[in-house]
């Protein structure tokens, strides 16, 4: 039986609640975003592993090389060794995220009721909803190329279709990626843990098949495409920033993935092994292939689904596609729908359930992807690639998520001192306000600053530089208003909870 008053319960250091009805008839509850128990937090250093590998070796991965030489003005080295170097520093905001997750069982739109209030927290909800199905979007468009690819190879008749055999694809792929989402977390961890390696095997196999035909000293040789005797430092810096933005959104909403891990030393050793080295790798042989095509084709081809489609070998072609489609599926189901699935069901949780935000996200990432879908069936003429939308992106969004992480991580360890009052969470007028000004504050200056810099042309540096000028902005905002406004961000004592020992289960 249901006790009328919700109560958190100590296990081992992992704190999970027993929903009572005052929590349960709340209006900010349903059981897709209620606390995991502990019995459910199943996933271990190697679920967490394999999730970011899952989600590393995708085709925006595989391009990242190509973008900060074309658009960044890198050389290869530093390219390789931005992309490097920005993988190691996002672990920070990720590593410190998760913990809040892992300790209550949490997702990150209720983590952030903490630092922006119950109703407050749908504003930077939706901001990441709306580039996570933006992501949807591009992902989708990559593997419904990835299926038409395939489909012309078994069937060559498809190919006439052209174009619209595309859209095709990527309706058909959009809906592999929501039925998975929709079976629930067991069915990503079990999708990310058998793709992992499969994908790993497939990266190596494609770097010795490319190795011989090209040359790593000539490669490395080449001059960057920046201006003759420019320093490095800003172009290189502004590169840094776009590649730690590659996973801004992730370093946000990665509660949604650790409420299911073990311990806090599963989620925080499992991003370390899973992220910076695939990260660099799947990278590094974008940069190797896209080398090598000339010799392998005849010209040079920066999109692996192409460089694949144009060997002259339909078995290994269909082979190829059907990994890319598993490659490409494992990411987008796990970075790009989760978290609007969780995010649009915090703004009515009673109304919204974990299948409406799943179908909800997949129908605003059709709606973002219109303009290039219709290019790609030719109803208009082709205009902005995939791959400068998604590289102008990067700056962008990590100006406006960064702030969002720096106030999430100073508000768990500093303002709040790891503890939170789980109950209050799920409840209106308890223990956190329906808005905190001071989330809002530190959001806002960044935001403001960066919208300046971009209307004014001054400032330039706090726009290249945008994740780590919100980012810092935001922290310290954060905690000198939560501090100045106290009476209204301050929580009180949690709920008493109940020991492992009289607590039955």
């Amino acid at each position: 039986m249901t006790d009328a008053t919700s109560q958190m319960v100590d296990r081992e250091g992992l704190i999970e609640l027993d929903v009572g009805h005052d929590v349960r008839d709340s209006p900010r509850f349903n059981e897709d975003i209620a606390p995991t128990q502990v019995s459910e937090r199943t996933w271990s250093k190697w679920n967490i592993a394999a999730l970011w590998v899952g989600m590393s070796i995708c085709i925006p991965t595989y391009t990242l090389g190509g973008v900060l030489t074309a658009y960044f003005g890198l050389s290869v080295g530093e390219a390789l060794f931005a992309i490097l170097l920005a993988n190691i520093i996002v672990l920070i905001p990720l590593t410190l995220n998760a913990f809040p997750g892992t300790k209550f069982g949490i997702p990150f739109p209720v983590v952030l009721r903490s630092s922006f209030g119950i109703l407050g927290s749908n504003v930077p909800c939706l901001v990441r909803a709306l580039v996570g199905c933006g992501w949807f979007g591009i992902q989708t468009m990559f593997g419904g190329l990835a299926i038409h690819l395939l489909l012309a190879t078994i069937f060559p008749p498809w190919q006439a279709l052209g174009g619209m055999g595309e859209v095709i694809g990527f309706f058909l792929f959009g809906a592999m990626n929501l039925y998975v989402v929709i079976r629930g977390a067991e069915s990503i961890k079990w999708m990310e843990t058998l793709a992992a390696p499969l994908l790993l095997a497939v990266a190596v196999g494609l770097m010795f098949w490319a190795w011989p035909h090209m040359s790593m000293t000539e490669l490395l040789a080449q001059p960057p495409s920046r201006p003759e005797g420019a320093p490095v430092y800003g172009y290189f810096f502004a590169g840094l920033t776009a590649m730690v933005g590659f996973w801004a959104t992730l370093s946000l909403n990665i509660p949604d993935f650790s409420r299911f891990a073990k311990s806090q030393k599963d989620q925080i050793v499992g991003q370390v092994l899973g992220l910076p080295m695939t990260m660099f790798f799947f990278a590094a042989l974008g940069v190797v292939l896209t080398a090598a095509s000339e010799s392998l084709v005849g010209q040079t081809v920066a999109d692996p689904v192409t460089l694949i489609g144009m060997i002259n070998n339909p078995f290994w072609v269909a082979v190829a596609m059907i990994l890319i489609v598993i490659a490409t599926l494992s990411t987008n189901t796990a970075a790009n729908i989760v978290s609007p699935t969780n995010d649009f069901q915090n703004v009515a949780p009673k109304w919204i359930n974990q299948t409406r935000g799943v179908l909800l996200t997949g129908l605003i990432g059709v709606l973002l992807m219109g303009y290039d879908l219709m290019q790609t069936a030719g109803i208009i003429p082709a205009g902005v690639s995939l791959e400068q939308m998604y590289s102008n992106w990067l700056l962008g969004y990590s100006s406006l998520l960064g702030p969002i992480a720096g106030i999430m991580a100073v508000d768990y360890f500093l303002v709040k001192k790891q503890r939170l009052d789980v109950p209050s969470l799920y409840m209106d007028n308890r223990a956190y306000p329906a808005v905190n000004a001071a989330g809002f504050i530190a959001f806002g200056v960044p935001v403001a600053l960066t919208l300046l810099s971009l209307l004014t042309g001054t400032m330039n540096w706090f726009y290249n530089y945008g994740w780590f000028t919100g980012s810092a902005l935001g922290a310290i905002i954060y905690y000198v208003a939560s501090v100045a406004l106290a009476s209204s961000s301050q929580v009180g004592p949690a709920p008493a909870m109940a020991s492992e020992a009289t607590e039955s289960r």
